[in-house]
């Protein structure tokens, strides 16, 4: 949460804070995997995301979408258990 906020404060565009959101969440995945945590949730697109502009949710969903595809296999291999909770069926 925050990541356009953090752009904005920086005189960038807000999907530049979104795209740069990647890394402290793959730090934190990470970080647990490390310490042995058994379960993280990762709230990651909630309903109130759905009332963004248009161009501002499809660059999420797409970069939702890149992300996962680039790194599933990695986490799969390190024992990560990838589980959508709520109303998967919109995204992508």
């Amino acid at each position: 949460d925050g990541n356009g906020r953090w752009a904005k404060e920086r005189g960038k565009e807000r999907t530049f804070g979104h795209q740069n959101g990647r890394r402290p969440v793959r730090e934190s995945v990470e970080a647990s995997i490390d310490l042995g945590v058994r379960y993280l949730t990762l709230y990651t697109f909630s309903t109130e995301n759905w009332k963004r502009p248009k161009v501002e949710v499809s660059m999420l969903l797409e970069l939702l979408s890149s992300t996962l595809k680039g790194e599933i296999r990695e986490l799969i291999a390190q024992g990560v258990r990838f589980n959508v909770i709520g109303e998967w069926e919109k995204l992508p």
